[in-house]
């Protein structure tokens, strides 16, 4: 159910809409939310932190990446830092919520942890003239864990990326949808821990390409659509750079981006049919 949290306190939304969704988004849903909170129009609900926290935003239709979006990261990767932004997908489906259990897959035995800060379209962009369209075109940001297989990613002439980061429950987003005008996305702090042992741990201000960049440079080869998530990179501390071990069974990752609250996965194996 569509819920929104102000000053610790979470109220209902589904007086205003079945869920956060792009069809809310471009329907001015961020304003009547608002306008419905200062005239005390939203019920409290009930029991709230007993409820599983889902993803922000509703399902999709695409999520756009960017990859190698910070040079520490590049580098740890083999690979110089991009002179235009590097861009792929994932499925929607591999949407998760912040806190559920996240399951390794089966054969796999090089997952890796990535905190992002992902950026959330508020209205359709097509051949934006200009970053300052870009950025008017983000409706707000979330925190996403970009999980990968680097096996499946990177090695031999069956790696691919799509194979890499297109896994079930492989982007844990959440808890919050923060509105674009209540957060300076470009000083952000990251940061990662498995185990309780610190991995990333870097700013925003650290990106190659800028958010409103990344907007802009894609609508120039695609249609992106309100409710759209675009996630912008993460930086150096994976495992993929040879200093951590990949995440096993039993493992606790948790991220946060300051602002945009902290997630919090345990993972299992997933066992074959």
């Amino acid at each position: 159910m569509p819920a929104v949290v102000q000053e610790g306190t979470t109220y209902d939304l589904r007086g205003l809409t079945g869920d956060i969704d792009g069809a809310f988004l471009a329907g001015d849903g961020v304003a009547r939310v608002r306008r419905a909170l200062d005239a005390g129009e939203l019920p409290v609900l009930p029991d709230a932190d007993a409820l599983r926290v889902g993803a922000p935003v509703a399902r999709p239709a695409a999520v756009v990446c960017v990859g190698m979006n910070y040079a520490a990261h590049a580098a740890e990767s083999g690979a110089a830092p991009p002179t235009r932004p590097v861009v792929f997908f994932k499925p929607s489906n591999t949407i998760a919520g912040p806190y559920d259990a996240a399951p390794i897959p089966p054969a796999s035995e090089k997952y890796d942890w990535e905190v992002e800060l992902g950026i959330v379209i508020g209205r359709e962009s097509s051949y934006l003239s200009s970053v300052e369209e870009g950025a008017a075109a983000i409706a707000g940001y979330v925190l996403a864990n970009d999980l990968s297989e680097r096996e499946y990613q990177i090695p031999g002439d069956a790696g691919q990326w799509t194979k890499g980061k297109s896994l079930p429950a492989s982007t844990p987003l959440g808890p919050w949808l923060v509105p674009a005008d209540g957060i300076d996305a470009g000083n952000l702090r990251l940061q990662s821990w498995v185990n309780g042992e610190i991995r990333q741990d870097s700013k925003t201000s650290d990106l190659i390409f800028d958010c409103a960049t990344v907007v802009h440079h894609i609508s120039q080869y695609m249609v992106l659509e309100p409710g759209d998530v675009i996630l912008t990179g993460t930086p150096e501390g994976v495992a993929l750079s040879g200093r951590f071990p990949y995440i096993q069974p039993g493992d606790v990752v948790e991220l946060e981006i300051a602002g945009l609250g902290r997630q919090r996965q345990e993972y299992f194996r997933k066992e074959l049919p």
